[in-house]
């Protein structure tokens, strides 16, 4: 059964975003630690690194970089795009890239 999100909300004065997914996992996953772990090409230095997953402990342990999260769009029926406070809003966050990115003490039954 391939994941896909039941239910996403943003918190953005705690700054986290929160899926559940259809196997009844929850995960969060911090605003900077997403922002850093930008899959678009530009953020990952060219088209040879696309491939390469920012490892979870990062996302979780990212410092504080004061981004928020604008705006968070619906790409299809398998991704998100968000808009950053800092102007970027070209990386697509597909459903299996944002399970690789989660946190493992972050899913929840």
């Amino acid at each position: 059964m391939k994941a896909h999100p039941t239910n996403i909300q943003a918190d953005r004065s705690a700054r986290i975003l929160s899926i559940s997914w259809n196997d009844g996992k929850t995960t969060t996953y911090p605003f900077d630690g997403l922002r850093l772990a930008c899959p678009c090409v530009e953020c990952k230095g060219g088209h040879a690194k696309m491939g390469n997953v920012t490892p979870p402990s990062v996302v979780q342990n990212a410092p504080n970089l004061g981004i928020q999260l604008e705006n968070l769009q619906a790409v299809g029926s398998y991704a998100l795009q968000p808009l950053w406070s800092d102007g970027h809003s070209t990386g697509m966050y597909t459903w299996e890239l944002l399970r690789a990115l989660a946190p493992v003490d972050s899913e929840q039954n």
